[in-house]
């Protein structure tokens, strides 16, 4: 292993894909570390309602990013990409290699390639849309979004208001869609990069995204968002699973339409995932209902290391 050069394993794939066991089980062969690309694990008060690896699977290997940071902290991908590049610069002191594994792409594209400029946006047209957010609902920026930049609204969680904020803002502030800034030369990285994703048939999926779901209401899923009524406004918790569940509070929603639009938008949200990780030619895609599949990820990065 000492001859290996740096190099970062990617796992990839949409929710309930099984990437958490799949990371855990290349980190133990490796010996290494799991860095998480998640946008909600990050947060220690969203455990349930963000599946985050349990206590078990955190103990079968170093993990980082989770649990990493809490709600009320400001946590851009930004940050995320200075913070995660500074740890595996550590990391691969000890370990010739790392595994990021996560659904969150735009997280991923983070630490693999960085991000063009963006215009930095007039307060005042960020302010504006925030008004316009409160007084007329997401479901109108989502449109406007639509229309703009159609390339990047069939890929981002619409459901995520800051998300479709800022591409709104740099659209009004440049005249140009949010998704052609993301074109631009990669940024070089000191680190090899091999990409593995995980697919398995869209109905298998929604199969375990509807018992998933099922298993986390069981675990408790109501009583951690009864616990974070007082931070509703935050945007870490303008997110599936917790959205739906304060409109239940609210009494806006009866208890069985709530879970089934939790299972309908993460479904959605998984389709969204896919379409992201689809367009990125250098994600190896592999069964992941595969029973050899630890054998087949080492085979093709043994394959990739020697090319």
């Amino acid at each position: 292993m000492s001859t290996i050069s740096p190099t970062l394993i990617v796992i990839a794939g949409p929710t309930a894909s099984g990437k958490t066991a799949a990371a855990i089980q290349l980190a133990q062969h490796f010996n290494t570390a799991v860095v998480s690309a998640d946008s909600r694990q990050f947060f220690r008060e969203m455990s349930i309602g963000t599946a985050k690896p349990t206590a078990e699977e955190l103990a079968a290997a170093p993990h980082y990013f989770i649990n990493s940071h809490s709600i009320t902290e400001r946590f851009s991908v930004g940050d995320f990409e200075r913070e995660g590049l500074a740890l595996l610069e550590q990391l691969f002191q000890d370990h010739p290699v790392v595994i990021l594994a996560g659904g969150s792409g735009l997280y991923i594209k983070a630490i693999c390639e960085g991000f063009d400029d963006l215009p930095v946006a007039d307060a005042t047209i960020r302010d504006s849309l925030n008004y316009e957010l409160a007084e007329k609902g997401i479901e109108v920026l989502q449109e406007r979004l639509k229309l703009v930049d159609p390339v990047y609204y069939n890929e981002v969680d619409i459901s995520n208001p800051q998300r479709v904020i800022r591409a709104l803002e740099v659209y009004e502030s440049s005249g140009q869609p949010f998704s052609s800034y993301r074109t631009a030369k990669t940024n070089k990285r000191t680190f090899n990069i091999i990409k593995l994703g995980l697919d398995m048939p869209r109905e298998v999926l929604y199969d375990r995204i509807n018992r998933r779901v099922d298993m986390m209401v069981a675990d408790g899923l109501v009583e951690e968002v009864e616990a974070l009524l007082p931070y509703r406004h935050l945007n870490a918790l303008n997110t599936v699973g917790y959205s739906e569940i304060f409109d239940y509070l609210d009494g806006d929603t009866d208890w069985s339409d709530s879970i089934a639009q939790i299972k309908q938008n993460t479904r959605r949200f998984a389709k969204r995932q896919m379409t992201w990780f689809r367009k990125d030619k250098d994600i190896v895609w592999v069964d992941a209902k595969e029973e050899n599949l630890t054998e087949t990820m080492l085979k093709v990065i043994a394959e990739k290391l020697q090319s």
